[in-house]
């Protein structure tokens, strides 16, 4: 995918050539319609100066939804095209409702004495539904490439135009050849489609605004490719989301227990850029390590922290090696214990050959001593 200021570029320039032809077509509608005597061309040119609202808040959605993440949008302004999105679908909705409505109620009308269109709407119509057709193909090209939704909905948005004059070419043609109700039912059918259209984007953008997870086959791919990650034992607890055209991830990622936080951080980095370089829509990856399967536990267990600890050690040397301190603890939470690692310093080890004890035997004592513990599992002791 383009990065955000090329993805940005890229729909406004498709936008405003849209924009500059829905101008074109609703001024040459309306003036050819009065000229001509065609009521629905005049209506299908207020139609296009729809799209040409539509337009302009398509390029300020997309302003919005570009900026950087702020104090008040930390997560950045992507909500602001799935917001624009929807409704831009409820456009599409009433403007079939509307469609559907008119044609409905025209089916009840006696049409015998309206005036004949003329030639020149038929080629008007004709126009337009070249010129809109080919807009929209531009405009739904782009948006797939760049992942909008926003930009695919107005692409709909501009081949219901299409579509409208599809309908108000064979209007002017049925009324042209004596059956002016024809184009009323072709428009209720139109209608129908451009209302499925718009529905299903606007029910697309709301299960993104309510969260709701990615398709289970992309989960798969990604979890797969988390899980092929040197030292990464297992992926559970894995949440997805959209974000406009971005895909947020959240997973607790398990590592082997005796892992430094330097490490298993590091793989859990890795992960997030293989991530990145296999998938181009995502936009922000949160991790937790694990160096134990936490996935069947819905609690925290209580277990001491560090400054306990060193306490409850500094207790227990004391008798042995009265006022030594030169030491490091290495603490290893294995789930419901912990094993201990004592680093001697250089004094601490001078400390210790001064004294009657030896390593195994220093080694040996305090282990006995820290057993009446229940978070206790073992201590090892290493010199440098």
């Amino acid at each position: 995918m383009s990065p955000p200021a090329n993805r940005n570029k890229e729909a406004q320039k498709v936008t405003i050539i849209g924009a500059i032809l829905d101008t074109l077509l609703g001024f040459a509608k309306i003036i050819i319609g009065v000229a001509a005597n065609s009521s629905a061309l005049i209506a299908d040119g207020i139609h296009s100066f729809s799209d040409l609202l539509t337009d302009f808040m398509v390029v300020i959605v997309f302003h919005f939804s570009h900026e950087k993440p702020d104090e008040d949008h930390p997560w950045g302004h992507g909500r602001f095209e799935t917001v624009g999105t929807v409704l831009l679908g409820c456009v599409l909705i009433a403007v079939a409702g509307a469609m559907a409505f008119e044609s409905s109620m025209s089916l009840w009308e006696n049409n015998s004495n309206l005036p004949t269109p003329g030639w020149g709407a038929l080629l008007v119509a004709f126009l337009s539904i070249v010129s809109k057709e080919w807009i929209f193909r531009y405009t739904l090209a782009v948006g797939k490439r760049i992942q909008s939704d926003l930009l695919i909905a107005n692409a709909w948005h501009s081949r219901t135009d299409s579509l409208s004059s599809i309908v108000v070419l064979i209007g002017i043609a049925g009324a042209m050849a004596g059956f002016p109700w024809f184009d009323k039912v072709a428009a209720i059918a139109v209608a129908a489609f451009v209302g499925k259209i718009g529905w299903d984007l606007t029910w697309t953008s709301i299960k993104e605004l309510v969260d709701t997870a990615l398709p289970e086959e992309r989960v798969n791919e990604l979890r797969e490719t988390v899980a092929e990650v040197d030292g990464i034992i297992s992926v559970h607890n894995f949440k997805s989301r959209s974000m406009g055209s971005k895909s947020l991830l959240e997973m607790h990622i398990q590592v082997p227990p005796y892992c430094s936080a330097s490490e298993g951080h590091w793989i859990g980095d890795t992960a997030v850029m293989r991530l990145l370089q296999r998938f181009d829509d995502i936009g922000h990856v949160i991790f937790h390590i694990d160096t134990y399967d936490d996935e069947e536990e819905n609690f925290c267990r209580i277990l001491p922290l560090r400054k306990e600890i060193e306490q409850v050690l500094a207790d227990a040397i004391s008798p042995l090696l009265p006022q030594c301190t030169d030491y490091y603890l290495t603490l290893h939470y294995l789930h419901d214990l912990i094993e201990i690692e004592l680093k001697l310093g250089k004094r601490a080890s001078e400390q210790l050959n001064d004294s009657s004890l030896s390593l195994a035997d220093l080694n040996s004592r305090l282990n006995e001593s820290l057993t009446d513990y229940p978070w206790f599992s073992r201590l090892s002791i290493w010199q440098r």
